[in-house]
């Protein structure tokens, strides 16, 4: 069903979009993108 999609998910580094990406990250997505205002816990969640 997500084979070969693209998820954007917006303001990925609050809960409801960190819950999203926790959802959703094994799925076989082409690519997760994720976007958000808060340059520091979008590195954060980079590394982690």
């Amino acid at each position: 069903m997500f084979d070969g999609k693209i998820l954007l998910i917006t303001g990925g580094t609050g809960s409801f979009g960190s819950t999203v990406l926790r959802r959703f990250i094994n799925e076989p997505f082409k690519e997760i993108r994720i976007f958000s205002r808060d340059e520091k816990k979008q590195e954060d969640q980079r590394l982690s």
